[in-house]
C-alpha cells in the first residue's frame, strides 16, 4: 500500500533522520522505490583507492552503495562488510550474487567486528555512520514521525529496549541524557517533563503522538521553520536506545587494528558528537593533540598514523543540490603507518 508523505522541504532525512519543511508538496512512495544514494562516494574511493585492488571492509553496509563500489573497482577486490539490521542481510544477497566469494557478509553491528575479522587484515575499512534511508522510510521500525507506526527506533529490532519503552520507563537522568545531550535540544527540561507527564497515557507509544508530546513541549512548529520540533529529541532517543556513541568508541580501535601498515581509514559521521569523537580518535592515532585543552608535550605522544588533513572533507556544493541528506555529512580519513603490534 503506498504512504502518502507531506514535505515542504526536501531536507536532511537520510542518515539522521532529520525532517525538514517549509510549506506543502505531496508525493506517494512506496518502499520498493526507497532508494539509499551513498553520501561522498567519490571522496571516499579516492582515499580508500579500492581501483589499486585489495581487500577491504564496509562497516555499515545500509543500502550497499559504497560496498558496490568497493567491489566494482577492481575485480580482484574482496570485501567484508556489516550490518545489524535484519532487512540488510536480504539486501546483501543482491552484491552476493553479481560478486560471489568475493563478498562477504556479516549480519553484526561494528563493535562486534573482532568476532569475525583479525589484525592486519585489511587494505582500507569504511565507516559511514547513522540510519539508512531505507531503515528511516519503513513505517515499522518506528524512526520517522512523518509515518505513524510504534515507536521502534532501534537498528537491530532483535535486541534491547525500543524507543517506546524507553519514554515510558527511564530514568528522568536517563531522559536529560538522551534529550540534552544527545539530540542537543535547547529546550530539554520542557521535553523532559512534558514525555514524564505523558506517562501511561499511549501517546508515547506511537511516532506522531510522542511528536506532538514533544511539539507541544516546545511551543509548536513556528511559521517558515525548517527542523520539525521533536527533530532532535527523536534523534537523542535513537541514539541513547542504540548505544550508538558507545559503539563507535568501542568500533574505531578495531577498526584501526584490522589495518594492514598502509592501511586507509575512512569515517562519515552526520552528527557532532559522532564527529567529535571520530576526530579525537583519529588526532591521538596521529600524535596530535586531541582537543583544546590537550596540553601534552609532543615526546610523550605515540604516532600511529597520518591523517589526510586537518579538517573533515564536506560534500559539495553539486552533491548536496543532488542529494540533500549528504547536506550534513562529513569524512574524516587516515592512513596507518607500519607499527608493530597494531
Amino acid at each position: 500500500m503506498p504512504l502518502s508523505l507531506s514535505f515542504h522541504f526536501l531536507g536532511d532525512y537520510g542518515q539522521m533522520g532529520v525532517e525538514m519543511y517549509c510549506g506543502a508538496v505531496e508525493f506517494v512512495c512506496l518502499p520498493s522505490m526507497v532508494r539509499h544514494v551513498p553520501v561522498l562516494l567519490d571522496e571516499c574511493m579516492d582515499h580508500l583507492d579500492p581501483a589499486s585492488g585489495g581487500s577491504f571492509a564496509d562497516l555499515t553496509f545500509g543500502g550497499g552503495g559504497h560496498s558496490q563500489e568497493i567491489l566494482k573497482a577492481n575485480s580482484e577486490n574482496t570485501l567484508v562488510s556489516f550490518d545489524c539490521d535484519p532487512d540488510a542481510v536480504l539486501r546483501s544477497e543482491e552484491l552476493k550474487e553479481g560478486f560471489g566469494e568475493r563478498f562477504t557478509f556479516h549480519d553484526l553491528g561494528f563493535q562486534e567486528m573482532d568476532k569475525v575479522s583479525s589484525p592486519s587484515e585489511f587494505d582500507g575499512v569504511l565507516m559511514d555512520l547513522g540510519i539508512s534511508s531505507f531503515q528511516l522510510m519503513e513505517a515499522g521500525k518506528g524512526f520517522s514521525f512523518r509515518l505513524d507506526a510504534p515507536i521502534d527506533m532501534r537498528l537491530n529490532p532483535r535486541v534491547g529496549q525500543s524507543a517506546a519503552d524507553f519514554l515510558e520507563t527511564a530514568s528522568r537522568e536517563s531522559l536529560v541524557r538522551a534529550v540534552r545531550e544527545y539530540g542537543e535540544e535547547r529546550r530539554w527540561n520542557r521535553v523532559v517533563n512534558a514525555i514524564m507527564a505523558a506517562r501511561g497515557t499511549g501517546d508515547l507509544q506511537r511516532t506522531k503522538s510522542a511528536a506532538e508530546v514533544v511539539s507541544k513541549a516546545v511551543g509548536g512548529l513556528k511559521f517558515r521553520q525548517r527542523i520539525h520540533p521533536a527533530t532532535k529529541t527523536f534523534q537523542g532517543i535513537r541514539i541513547a536506545i542504540n548505544g550508538e556513541l558507545e559503539a563507535l568508541a568501542m568500533a574505531l580501535p578495531m577498526a584501526f587494528r584490522s589495518l594492514k601498515s598502509g592501511g586507509v581509514l575512512a569515517v562519515i559521521s552526520f552528527h557532532s558528537l559522532e564527529d567529535r569523537i571520530v576526530k579525537r580518535f583519529m588526532r591521538k592515532m596521529a600524535g596530535r593533540p586531541e582537543h583544546r585543552a590537550d596540553s601534552r608535550f609532543q615526546q610523550d605522544r605515540q604516532v600511529f598514523a597520518e591523517l589526510f588533513q586537518s579538517k573533515a572533507i564536506f560534500p559539495t556544493k553539486d552533491e548536496v543540490e543532488r542529494n540533500p541528506r549528504s547536506r550534513s555529512a562529513r569524512l574524516r580519513v587516515l592512513r596507518k603507518l607500519n607499527q608493530p603490534g597494531l
